[in-house]
């Protein structure tokens, strides 16, 4: 997980495309400067980061539904919950699951999970569009491989 650079997600654990479900692992870095702010001598995750955290994970598996033709916009959050407090070097396990695509607009509801203990769960909504450019497709398809995105699944049905 790289804060500084929004990369919130380590890796893609498991992909399944035809259950519309993704599963994702991060490791809360021991130091960022984040944790600076907020907050000093008790460093949290920010929740706003958590809720990234599942946009992310939810993002990653509208591009693969989409078979990397459409890119999702976080639109809205509903439902938000936020549980328990994260702390530096805590491994979380971000998942979600499409629970409708159409008119342009995906819904996914996703969740963390710490040491299989609930963190925080939402029903997040993207708006999607073409890729804005070929460069920023491009960067994506990198973001792609350092996270393991299994490009194998574009080829498939």
């Amino acid at each position: 997980m790289r804060l500084e650079y929004f990369l919130l997600l380590d890796r893609i654990v498991e992909l399944k495309l035809d259950d519309h479900t993704i599963r994702t692992e991060a490791t809360v870095p021991t130091s960022s400067t984040i944790f600076e702010g907020h907050f000093p001598g008790h460093p949290l995750m920010p929740g706003v980061l958590l809720i990234e955290t599942m946009n992310q994970a939810s993002g990653w598996l509208l591009i693969a539904m989409h078979k990397f033709t459409r890119m999702p916009f976080f639109a809205a959050v509903k439902d938000a919950k936020l549980r328990t407090f994260v702390t530096p070097g805590q491994k979380l396990a971000a998942s979600a699951k499409l629970v409708h695509d159409g008119s342009g607009y995906a819904i996914t509801k996703a969740e963390i999970r710490c040491e299989g203990k609930p963190v925080c769960s939402a029903e997040l909504t993207f708006r999607l569009v073409e890729f804005p450019s070929p460069s920023f497709r491009t960067s994506m398809e990198a973001v792609a491989k350092q996270i393991a995105f299994p490009m194998e699944v574009l080829s498939h049905g």
